[in-house]
């Protein structure tokens, strides 16, 4: 219902006998009665807002408990030397000045950061190059979206154990496609310079699917009018790419590259199945020297402090993509 209003003339724009010029600005004012009504309607507003507050509050409360709550004992234990017998002493930062001079705890951070200079470009490549062919294929769109996107609702340790099985020296699948050419055998999960490479190609077949998802919804959502419009000057098909699809595509590329980059430093599954962190610790992980403290040595405390220095670690790494890819984002 709208309100009542009535018009009032502009005092400066009346002549002297009173009457209102043509054309004269007036201005509406709402009346007694609709004035009265508008703080019912804020309160109306008001009790929407709190029926609807009412309505996720279960949900809200359930979040903080199961996100925050362990986060913050996670914390708490990190300052604690607790046992699984339930016994606990606070230490205060003991279990940090211990870390920060355990060789193993350098050791399992350097191979989670190369893993992850290796992994996120050959995952967010992949998907990219998929994205593009899938953009400009009209026929079977679908069906191939879908086969590319398999691989990523398998379970992570069926996709290690079949793997594991190509990568094998003595009747792997690969070795077998480089016997034929006269080139094995390769020991890939054996060898200290490949295991990780190995590794971070199986994570990158398991799941680049998702990625190349997102980055085709991202193409999709370029205007083509863009596009066309490039062509139109003059553009070749790689200076479209470069100068106009990279350029609006870089919100998603930032996105895929922040979530990309967390997955790769919690790696765990994949090692523990192929390699069980060898050789010589060389797919040793920070996840995997949390394990091992919490799960193998039962010191609970220091492997919470482990995982606070993780959280750490992707925060920072995190901060520093937005730093410089999602600068220009905004």
């Amino acid at each position: 219902m709208s309100e009542a209003v009535t018009d009032e003339a502009v005092p400066d724009e009346t002549d002297p006998d009173g009457t209102v010029p043509d054309g004269a600005a007036t201005r509406k004012t709402a009346t007694p009665e609709a004035a009265a009504r508008r703080p019912g309607r804020r309160q109306g507003r008001r009790r929407e807002a709190l029926v609807g507050l009412a309505f996720v509050a279960p949900m809200l409360v359930l979040f903080i408990v199961f996100r925050f709550g362990p986060t913050l004992g996670a914390a708490f234990l990190s300052l604690t030397d607790y046992r699984l017998s339930g016994e606990w002493q606070f230490i205060g930062a003991e279990n940090y000045t211990r870390l920060f001079g355990d060789d193993l705890f350098w050791e399992s951070l350097g191979v989670t950061a190369f893993y992850t200079a290796v992994y996120v470009p050959m995952t967010v490549l992949l998907a990219l190059g998929t994205a593009v062919l899938l953009h400009r294929t009209i026929w079977l769109r679908g069906f191939f979206r879908g086969v590319f996107f398999l691989p990523y609702v398998t379970s992570i340790v069926l996709a290690a154990v079949i793997w594991k099985w190509i990568y094998e020296v003595d009747d792997g699948l690969l070795n077998a496609a480089l016997g034929a050419l006269s080139l094995g055998p390769v020991d890939f999960l054996g060898d200290e310079s490949l295991v990780l490479p190995s590794i971070a190609a199986t994570s990158a077949w398991k799941g680049f699917g998702y990625t190349m998802l997102i980055l085709l919804a991202g193409l999709q959502s370029i205007p083509r009018e863009v596009t066309e419009a490039a062509t139109v000057d003059g553009a070749s098909a790689w200076q479209r790419f470069r100068f106009v699809t990279l350029p609006m595509l870089r919100p998603v590329l930032f996105f895929v590259l922040v979530i990309e980059a967390i997955q790769a430093f919690q790696v765990f599954d994949a090692m523990y199945v192929m390699t069980a962190g060898g050789p010589v610790r060389a797919s040793y992980s920070l996840v995997y020297f949390l394990y091992d403290s919490g799960f193998k040595y039962f010191d609970f405390g220091y492997a919470s402090a482990v995982g606070l220095m993780l959280f750490l670690v992707v925060l920072v790494f995190s901060l520093i993509q937005r730093r410089l890819i999602g600068r220009e984002v905004d």
